[in-house]
């Protein structure tokens, strides 16, 4: 599943402009891309209208004690940031990096392109971040004609055909939309722990809406703002609340250690 977290929530409708643009996204680095003048507009979003709702299944945690003890000890060595720590939990050799096509140089070791896969080096700690996300994200699931191979965070289960016919019909992107990762998420009048509960969500997509936000005082839970099917709009958990899209990282056990031995997702090249 993908979560929602709160440095992500600043960037939302930049994402989706990508969305709108993939050819300008996977050609150029974002920080390359010239602001037009007057700096960066996000385009309109669509109106918030009643839509039909569409069920969906939140992914299951893998069922493995060993992967999630493996799990602990890399959010513990994204914590303290130790690169030779990081070294040891990455497969010897075979490891791939997929976008378009492989971007694995063979001639680097399986930790260097790893390193490269998540930014390592930013300066902002991103990489070191985005693998804290993945050893949190308990989901995963096997990668066809790769035996042995386990991906996460794991995509929900829901009719892709359906999917895309309510984002044409909603005149929305994919990453507009979102869903509970539990039933009966309570959603509140107003993005306060306390505000009044106006409905509860059951197992279904749910569109986000671009004006979502962190909280000011990053102790507090933060909200998303969403758009029920019956449009009315609400707040909702972001920790309760997963997105589509996004990198995957891959795993193997060797022996009874489990390795990462690849990555969907990475900067553009």
């Amino acid at each position: 599943m993908r979560h929602f977290p709160i440095a992500t929530t600043f960037a939302f409708t930049v994402i989706a402009a990508v969305a709108l643009a993939p050819e300008l996204g996977r050609a150029q680095n974002p920080s390359q891309v010239p602001m037009p003048p007057g700096g960066f507009k996000p385009p309109p979003s669509a109106p918030v209208r009643p839509y039909k709702p569409l069920a969906v299944t939140p992914p299951a945690p893998y069922n493995d004690p060993s992967f999630a003890a493996f799990r602990k000890q890399l959010a513990e060595v994204a914590q303290r940031k130790d690169r030779n720590a990081l070294a040891k939990l990455v497969v010897n050799q075979g490891f791939f990096w997929m976008q378009e096509k492989d971007l694995a140089d063979k001639r680097k070791s399986a930790f260097a392109n790893l390193a490269s896969a998540v930014n390592l080096d930013a300066k902002d700690g991103s990489g070191w971040m985005a693998l804290a996300n993945m050893a949190e994200d308990p989901t995963a699931i096997p990668l066809p004609d790769h035996q042995g191979v386990i991906c996460g965070p794991a995509d929900p289960n829901l009719d892709q055909q359906a999917f895309q016919n309510l984002v044409q019909s909603t005149k929305t992107q994919p990453l507009d939309w979102g869903y509970p990762m539990r039933d009966g998420i309570e959603v509140r009048s107003a993005s306060q722990p306390n505000a009044p509960v106006i409905e509860k969500l059951g197992l279904i997509m749910v569109r986000i809406l671009p004006d979502s936000a962190p909280p000011q005082d990053p102790n507090q839970p933060g909200f998303l703002h969403i758009a029920l099917p019956s449009g009315k709009t609400g707040y909702a958990p972001m920790e309760a609340m997963g997105g589509l899209g996004g990198d995957q990282m891959c795993y193997v056990k060797e022996g009874t250690s489990w390795k990462i031995t690849g990555y969907f997702g990475g900067p553009s090249q």
